[in-house]
């Protein structure tokens, strides 16, 4: 598979057009991944354009791509949003990266009230930080389209957003099954998944968040990690809504 890069003037380039890498992406094709002139690569703009080329040129300061084929992919729909809690470590870090990769279309950082770690002073760095992670995933994954990562929320956003959307709050003591409920129409409305931090979510959200009119909902008789329970039930919603 041709190697893929993220460029700005992908999104109105057009077949016999040249583009530019430059910066730390050219370094990145040049220097990491090795391109050579005449070698086939892929370049997208991370808002669905999709285009095919050949390297014409490449130095770690610049990357020249002669554009031989465009498409314009459309979003996914329904959307799957996933609310990340904040984690300790990089166990949070690991779950957006696992999730973009496995087709997530939006992501919200959630302070809850059981995150060991806080954002509070330094969200800025983290959302930051976080965008860089999805950014690279998107590329190593040859995504068209990289996820937004949202501003922090709390638990009364949450509660906001169960009016608009299809909320489903994993929680390892719910009846339903997420199998069972996957394949529920959204009507139009993003899907959104809720991951605690370690220690679960807190009776208190659990209640405000039901009784907003959020389901919750388990994968299974097992207790997932928060780096990993975000990722398993993406993968259920990706094969019930035909993405997969």
């Amino acid at each position: 598979m041709a190697l893929h890069f993220v460029t700005d003037d992908a999104a109105s380039a057009q077949p016999g057009d040249d583009v530019t890498l430059t910066g730390a992406e050219a370094h990145h094709a040049a220097a990491v991944r090795r391109v050579r002139v005449d070698e086939a690569v892929t370049l997208g703009d991370g808002r669905g354009a999709w285009l095919e080329g050949l390297v014409t040129a490449a130095t770690p300061k610049q990357v020249d791509v002669r554009v031989t084929a465009r498409e314009d992919r459309p979003a996914a729909a329904p959307r799957i949003v996933l609310v990340q809690a904040l984690a300790k470590g990089d166990r949070d870090e690991l779950a957006v990266q696992a999730a973009t990769e496995l087709g997530v279309d939006a992501i919200v950082p959630w302070q809850a009230a059981r995150s060991v770690s806080r954002w509070d002073a330094k969200a800025d760095k983290g959302i930051a930080r976080w965008r860089t992670i999805v950014r690279e995933a998107a590329k190593q994954a040859h995504r068209a389209w990289i996820p937004e990562v949202e501003g922090v929320a709390r638990t009364a956003d949450l509660v906001a957003l169960a009016g608009t959307a299809l909320v489903l709050v994993l929680e390892p003591s719910a009846s339903d099954r997420l199998t069972v409920v996957a394949d529920e129409a959204a009507d139009g409305r993003d899907i959104v998944l809720v991951v605690g931090p370690e220690g679960g979510i807190a009776p208190e959200e659990l209640s405000a968040l039901e009784a907003a009119g959020a389901r919750l909902v388990r994968l299974g008789d097992t207790v997932l990690r928060t780096s990993t329970a975000g990722a398993a039930a993406i993968s259920v919603l990706s094969a019930a809504h035909g993405r997969w």
